[in-house]
């Protein structure tokens, strides 16, 4: 049961993060509350990674382990960053970009590997850093664009991996 949350888990977690963040950004979720969710998923992150290890040693998915091990020290930059007073932006932004840039490494490995579908992981790379420039350019429609095309992208990568294990 365990093995089988940890396997479709990441399907729903991946698209209600970035709806998450897209919320946070639009001012409807407030700053204590994407605290409170970082601290959430730092742990739920190191405890995939610290359960998923023995399962993640080889190929590709050796490849998203150490994305997972890279992602929990994200994660808890974000949790330092929002926890100070004021909050950090360097250290929230930390956590923004390496969860929009991670997975595009990801993505290029697992389409390397696959023999169908490398579209998708063409389309999830694409996503994840089109998304991050389209952040990065500030105005408050580019920044929406921006996170839509990350979540799209990885939740169409993510989708088809756990569909394919």
């Amino acid at each position: 049961m365990f093995r089988r949350a940890r396997e479709l888990g990441p399907p729903v977690l991946v698209p209600l993060a970035w709806l998450f963040v897209t919320a946070a950004h639009l001012g409807v979720v407030t700053e204590h509350t994407l605290f409170i969710a970082h601290i959430v998923m730092t742990v739920l992150l190191v405890g995939f990674a610290a359960t998923g290890y023995p399962d993640m040693r080889d190929g590709v998915l050796r490849t998203w382990w150490r994305i997972i091990a890279a992602g929990s020290a994200v994660t808890l930059c974000g949790v330092v960053g929002l926890g100070l007073e004021p909050a950090n932006p360097t250290l929230t932004g930390v956590a923004l970009y390496g969860w929009m840039l991670l997975p595009a490494v990801g993505f290029v490995d697992t389409g390397r590997r696959v023999t169908e579908g490398t579209w998708i992981y063409a389309a999830g790379t694409a996503g994840c850093l089109l998304g991050a420039v389209l952040y990065a350019v500030g105005s408050q429609a580019t920044a929406v664009g921006g996170l839509v095309l990350v979540g799209l992208g990885q939740t169409a990568g993510i989708s088809d991996a756990a569909l394919r294990d």
